[in-house]
């Protein structure tokens, strides 16, 4: 155990848990606590769309999927993560953003009413289940490795979220949006300094990149297969497509101070993360020229231990210090937003749905309330799952508003002729084809990918129950303002 790195480590917790203490100071309403008042500049915006994904899957789980399996294993992330948030600034932030929502649930209620907007909302908060999990278990490990495993994972997994707990509760996205600021920065420092120490382990980067080469790891395309090409579109857009109708995502674009500050931030803040993406996993690729069969043995087998690993016992003291301040932002960055986001959404298009009336003081109240049960919730699952991998447990969470809830939010955004009765139809089809596809079920989803059936057979759905005779009626309270807006 090494008692310097833990000091840091527990220095650097209490500065950002301050930081975030002193943004609850500045919070008056929900609007400054769900969306920062809708006041942040540029590089702010850049930085917290910049930390939306770039979380523990990105620093542990990637590069070694990347090892294992070249770019071909990694297009769902970070490919398919960053293109998301690219698509979300070009086609969705200013249409959004005009029209003054607190969250994504708002506009499926204005667009659809209020069964959608339950439905949509219940499905999103549901995808965090599995994507705030993976933040918690990654917390636990980091705990864990600094301590020489002297603290179980489970015990490190309730420090970890203890410590994003707090300023979250008192600050809301403010204090969010601010520590993603610092922490970006110490991310990006300390990881590009980690990875140019790496390429000199390895005796320059020209080994390291030859060793990718030599293993075929820049491989991007699967085998010209109908069935591997169908799993390979499958992986690509359920990150790219099912995580633009998420509260998180919406969260950072509604932050901005105007429209065109949201749009460029999102496509600057997805393109920085495909390209920064590429540091961790040149780390690992330095690791395997470095350790060998150590390193493929941990890629094989335990691989969110191999980044921690090459660290603790190839890199001097101040690297440590540099890689698990990185590691911490990352994390503390993306769960910290992820326990917000689905707190903020059931307040706001579930609770207030049920409890009408409710004042700004009393929904401020109930969203702080929600984010403790919340994290318990997440908490107790996260323990529960313990040994599922960090990368699966953020690839399966955004298949259900994949085909659930991004068909009725992009129709409804650009088809004027979409109807509450397409929207119903499009979910409907959608999560019934998604199902069947499922592993047990009929035994289609080896053939085909099932978020892909259940994207196709949601799109069909709407266009189809748009278009036919209305029986369910277009109940959304503000439907024509919203249609006419977007």
């Amino acid at each position: 155990m090494n008692t310097t790195l833990i000091v840091f480590v527990v220095l650097y917790l209490l500065g950002t848990l301050a930081l975030g203490m002193w943004a609850g100071t500045r919070i008056k309403n929900t609007s400054d606590f769900a969306v920062a008042g809708r006041s942040l500049p540029l590089i702010m915006v850049i930085t917290t769309t910049f930390a939306t994904w770039f979380g523990a899957e990105t620093v542990m789980g990637i590069p070694a999927k990347f090892v294992q399996g070249g770019l071909n294993a990694v297009i769902e992330d970070p490919f398919g993560a960053g293109m998301c948030l690219i698509l979300v600034g070009v086609f969705f932030a200013s249409k959004l953003y005009k029209l003054n929502l607190l969250t994504i649930g708002d506009y499926y209620r204005q667009r659809y009413g209020k069964g959608i907007e339950i439905f949509c909302s219940v499905a999103i908060i549901f995808s965090y289940l599995g994507w705030v999990a993976a933040q918690i278990t990654a917390l636990g490990l980091v705990f864990s490795v600094l301590t020489g495993g002297a603290m179980a994972p489970a015990t490190g997994m309730i420090v970890g979220t203890l410590t994003v707990l707090i300023y979250v509760v008192v600050g809301g996205f403010l204090a969010v949006a601010v520590t993603d600021f610092i922490q970006m920065i110490v991310l990006v420092v300390g990881m590009s300094v980690i990875a140019y120490f790496a390429a000199d382990l390895a005796g320059g980067a020209g080994n390291v990149l030859a060793m990718a080469q030599q293993a075929d790891l820049w491989r991007l395309w699967p085998e010209p297969t109908f069935t591997d090409m169908m799993f390979f579109i499958g992986a690509a857009v359920t990150m790219m497509f099912g995580s633009i109708p998420q509260q998180d995502v919406f969260q950072r674009v509604m932050s901005a101070k105007d429209a065109p500050t949201a749009r460029t931030g999102a496509v600057i803040g997805g393109a920085s993360y495909i390209l920064f993406a590429f540091v961790p996993m040149f780390i690992v690729a330095a690791a395997v020229v470095v350790m060998g069969t150590q390193a493929m043995e941990l890629a094989q087998n335990d691989y969110q231990r191999l980044l921690p690993t090459f660290v603790m016992t190839k890199m001097p003291l101040v690297m440590q210090i540099l890689f698990f301040g990185a590691l911490l932002s990352a994390i503390k960055s993306t769960s910290s937003a992820t326990l917000l986001a689905p707190s903020t959404s059931f307040v706001e298009n579930i609770l207030k749905n049920f409890k009408p009336g409710m004042s700004d003081r009393q929904q401020l109240l109930a969203m702080r309330v929600t984010i403790v049960i919340f994290a318990a919730l997440v908490l107790t699952y996260a323990i529960a799952m313990e040994g599922t991998s960090i990368y699966e447990l953020v690839s399966g969470a955004y298949q259900v508003p994949l085909v659930g809830a991004f068909i009725p939010l992009v129709m409804g955004l650009y088809w004027k002729r979409a109807t509450t009765q397409g929207a119903v139809l499009s979910i409907a089809a959608g999560l019934t084809t998604w199902i069947l596809f499922m592993e047990g079920v009929t035994g289609w989803g080896e053939h085909f990918p099932g978020q892909l059936a259940g994207l196709i057979a949601a799109f069909v759905g709407m266009v189809l129950g748009s278009l036919a005779p209305q029986v369910v009626a277009n109940s959304g309270t503000g439907h024509p303002a919203a249609a006419a807006k977007a």
